[in-house]
Parts: structure tokens; sequence; C-alpha cells
């Protein structure tokens, strides 16, 4: 993992202490105890975010801004206080910079269709790299059918790293917007976000930031990153599913128009035309997940009385021993092997089908995701059809490591 900040020491985290905050991490899964490495994908939820869900609905439902009547002022309360911890885990300037949205797909989607699809043209180019999610390749492919504009992609290495040469040659004249991972959910690859940021600041581009895979990992602070805009989800960050974040410099937020109507995001509504809301509800028409973003909230206070110092410094030793562990097996190659590196390890093990080895160490008990991980482009790179990933959070231990490994051990034995 990347370096973590001079003259912090971090506490050492009691693992076993807060593996009893996650209730679904003590099961058994076909005979054996459950070993959850799939948390790129989502992370599990700690009681405290459960329980605030549960409070929200058994005491304080009721919709938002909208009533006058106590659930009502205590849902708003609620509501809008989770937004101001996000604003405060962030630090966004404002809550106005703070956009409740369905997840990062949905954030880089508002971009894309308001800031976007308006400003483009003909020559234009938005410019990506090869290690993106598909949330953030398709949604830039579909603003250039609509306005004629071109997707510039960046290249990588064979250790999954940017080419950042190659980043600096295309961000050119016609460059638009950079939009670009934080940290690769195929790979682990923490991107080297302040120079791709400094280096388009410098001719007046714009910068999106998908930080789904950096903001439950790691310390980020979207000032001192100068970005502009930055998207992340909550059910990666032990927070509820259907709830995220698009946090938008308030300069560029105001000049964007709303990409939906309906209510709450208006002040006035007249058959000859409507004046739309302030900051940040423009962006938020209709009915929202409250109860997500009460959750989401809750994950915010858990994971600040965790550390995020704390939680990078216990997940990059997990990551230095499962790279060591699996590493040994013979046959084994693990793709995406960056100097700088967040706790995900994608492989493959010769002979053995990557869906193969999901079924066979989930019969061991333990989960990991197989497939493309939504990054087609970086299979095709590697000329893999898919890879396993094991990919680990603050609540993981060294011997799940050492169980998904004799479980690859079995994995080779069958196919031999």
């Amino acid at each position: 993992m990347s370096a973590s900040p001079e003259n912090v020491i971090p506490r050492k985290l009691d693992v076993d202490a807060i593996r009893a905050d996650f209730p679904i991490l003590h099961q058994e899964i076909n005979g054996h105890p459950l070993a959850y490495l799939d948390n790129a994908a989502s992370s599990q939820r700690p009681r405290q975010v459960i329980d605030a869900v549960s409070e929200y609905y058994v005491r304080d439902h009721a919709n938002v801004h909208r009533g006058v009547h106590t659930l009502s002022q205590r849902a708003t309360e609620a509501f809008e206080g989770a937004r101001s911890k996000v604003r405060a885990f962030i630090n966004a300037s404002s809550d106005r910079e703070v956009i409740w949205t369905r997840g990062t797909t949905e954030a880089i989607n508002l971009v894309a269709q308001s800031w976007a699809r308006p400003r483009l043209g003909a020559g234009d180019e938005i410019l990506i790299s090869l290690m993106e999610h598909h949330a953030n390749i398709v949604p830039w492919q579909m603003v250039c059918e609509q306005t004629g504009a071109r997707l510039v992609v960046t290249p990588i290495d064979e250790c999954g790293q940017l080419r950042m040469d190659e980043y600096e040659r295309r961000l050119g004249p016609r460059t638009r917007l950079v939009a670009v991972g934080h940290v690769s959910n195929a790979l682990g690859t923490v991107n080297p976000v302040r120079d791709i940021i400094r280096m388009a600041r410098a001719m007046e581009v714009p910068v999106l930031l998908d930080g789904a895979q950096a903001v439950p990992h790691m310390a980020v602070d979207v000032r001192e990153l100068d970005c502009d805009f930055y998207a992340f989800s909550g059910h990666k960050m032990c927070g509820p599913t259907g709830i995220g974040v698009l946090y938008g410099r308030e300069a560029l937020l105001e000049e964007m128009p709303p990409w939906q109507g309906g209510g709450d995001m208006i002040l006035a509504v007249s058959f000859d035309g409507t004046i739309y809301n302030d900051l940040p509800w423009k962006f938020e028409a209709g009915t929202p997940n409250i109860a997500g973003a009460v959750g989401m909230g809750a994950a915010v206070d858990y994971l600040g009385s965790v550390g995020m110092e704390a939680i990078y410094t216990r997940e990059a030793q997990l990551l230095d021993h499962a790279t060591e562990t699996l590493s040994r097996i013979p046959g084994l190659r693990i793709i995406g092997t960056a100097e700088e590196k967040a706790a995900v390890v994608s492989f493959i093990l010769e002979g053995v089908h990557p869906h193969d080895i999901g079924t066979i160490v989930d019969a061991e008990g333990v989960a990991v995701r197989t497939g493309h991980h939504c990054a087609m482009p970086v299979m095709d790179y590697f000329g893999v059809p898919a890879t396993a990933r094991a990919s680990y959070s603050f609540y993981n231990t060294e011997e799940e490591t050492e169980r998904l490994a004799a479980a690859l051990y079995k994995a080779r034995e069958m196919f031999a």
C-alpha cells in the first residue's frame, strides 16, 4: 500500500474486538467458519450501522424536508446530519458539496450527463485509464456517442501501474475531463492521483476520481487532493447498499443543470417554468434513501472510531502476508503487482479456471470473487478470461489467508 503520512503512529487494532462488531462474520459456511475475502465487491456492516438503520425505521421514519411534524423533523435532522458527517469525513468545504446518490455509478453518471454532456462537442476528449471499472468507462462512452467527443485511454504497464508518461502525452489541448480510479478494484493499484490532478490542473482540466476502493481503506481529503469531483459508495465502507456520494466543487455544481426532475429538487413549479432548488438538493429529486444515508453516517462514525490510519496500517499487513503466502503456491500468478497497492490480490492458478477456484474455496468456507470484476479491458490486457480475487478489510485475519491457501492447494490437487 502507499506510504502512510509521516509522523503518524496509528494505534494497533484489537481485531478480535472489531470482529465482534460484525454479526455476519460469526457463522459457518459448508461446515467451516466464514472467511469473507470479498470486500472490494462489498464490505460487511458492523452492528452499530445495523442498529442505526433499525432505530431510524423503528422510531423516526418519515419523509424529509416536507413536514412540520416531529417525525419528519427527526428524519430530516438525521438525513442532513449524515451529510455533515460525510462532509467532515472527506474534508469537503461545505455540505452543499455533498450530493447523495445511489452509489459511485450514479455519481459518475450524474457528472457525465449534467457536467460533461452540455459542454462537450465533436473533437473534445475525455481521458481515462485502461484499468477503470466499467462504471468509469461506459458513462463516458455514452457521452461521447451523444456529443461527438472522443474517449482517450491511458495504458498501463505489466505490473498494473498507470503509464504516467503516456498520461502526460495524452493530456492535451482537446482534453475536457480526466476521470480515473483512485484505486483499481481489479488490481489493487493505488494511482498517483496527486500527480494526475497536478498535471490536469496546469491545463485547467477538471478531474473526477472514482474513490469507491479508496475511501474505505485510507484517509481521503478532497481539498488536499484538489480534485473537482469524487465519487464513492456506502456499501464498500461498512454502510448500506443503495447509497453513495458525489463530492463536487461548489462552483462547478452551481453551473450544472439538474440531471433528474421531480419533487424536492425545485423551489417553485408552474406550467410556465420551474425554479430549481439550491445545492445540494438540486440533484436529489424524489424521496431519497433516508435510511441509507443514516446508515452511511453511522458507518462514517464507526470508521472514524477505528481510525483510518489504523485501518490503513492493518490492511497493509494483511496485504503483505497474503502476497507472501499466496506467492508460495506453485502455479499461482498474481495479476497486479504495482508498488503502491491496496489490500487486493487478484490471481490465476495454472490449470484451474477462476470460477472453479471460487467454488472449491467456498466449500472450505472462504468467500472470494471470481470473474472479470467489471474490468474487462484489464483482463484483455493481461490475456486472461478472469481472475480470482481476495480483497481484505481491517476485520480480516492472517488465519483466513492461510485457509485460502490451503483451499488453493486442494484445488491444484483436484486438477492435477
